[in-house]
């Protein structure tokens, strides 16, 4: 009986010790997490380098990027002066941007962000549910053709461009909410003939990518030439 007793008050001393020890390695791993977080200074500067470098970035990435809830993401941003994303799209829009010639600007798909005729050009489509599929929620393939076949012809400073032919390559599925940044690049123009080369990603993955062989009048134009842009 006292055998039993002893064995009792043994276990009840070895539970709380454990629940000590629970507590205090718990407390020892939030202070951890509290040491290696970084100090506000550097992470605002961080974060307006990394939206220098990528303007279409979100805060829900930032947020996965710098491990910190997303009202801290908006409240460095305030604090910096930084615009959210579609104030920033706007924003580079009116800085850089000359007239689309070839079609309406809004038979481009997407929100044209920078466009330097015969050069290159970028814009911004973001997946919605009009454009995916019901049941997987992928998008429709030629949504993401079209956004990059609309921002080829766009780059051609002429009225009168058509598009020739196309060497396209889906490189993975584009889904739900996603924010597809197509690059395009006017490889080279010669008399009623331009090569444009686009590639399309989300965040830093490129989605895909495609050759346009593009058609124009050629009446603007008195000599054709060699163009060739820098891929970023």
């Amino acid at each position: 009986m006292v055998g039993s007793i002893s064995q009792c008050f043994w276990q009840m001393h070895c539970y709380k010790r454990t629940k000590e020890y629970e507590a205090i390695r718990t407390y020892v791993k939030k202070v951890v997490l509290v040491i290696e977080r970084i100090p506000k200074r550097q992470r605002q500067q961080q974060l307006a380098k990394a939206i220098e470098e990528n303007p279409f970035i979100t805060d829900e990435e930032l947020t996965r990027l710098f491990q910190v809830s997303i009202q801290t993401i908006r409240l460095d941003r305030l604090e910096l002066g930084i615009p959210e994303l579609r104030e920033r799209m706007k924003l580079m829009a009116e800085q850089s941007y000359d007239q689309v010639r070839s079609l309406p600007l809004h038979e481009v798909i997407g929100d044209v962000i920078d466009l330097q005729l015969d050069k290159s050009g970028i814009s911004m489509f973001e997946i919605k549910e009009e454009h995916v599929f019901s049941r997987t929620k992928i998008a429709r393939g030629h949504h993401i053709f079209s956004q990059a076949n609309s921002l080829a012809v766009a780059l051609i400073n002429d009225q009168v461009a058509l598009t020739a032919a196309a060497d396209i390559r889906f490189v993975r599925q584009v889904r739900l909410a996603e924010k597809c940044i197509a690059k395009a690049y006017v490889r080279s123009i010669s008399k009623g003939k331009a090569k444009v080369e686009v590639f399309t990603y989300v965040g830093d993955e490129m989605v895909f990518q495609g050759n346009f062989i593009i058609y124009h009048s050629n009446k603007d134009r008195s000599e054709g030439g060699e163009v060739h842009a820098d891929r970023d």
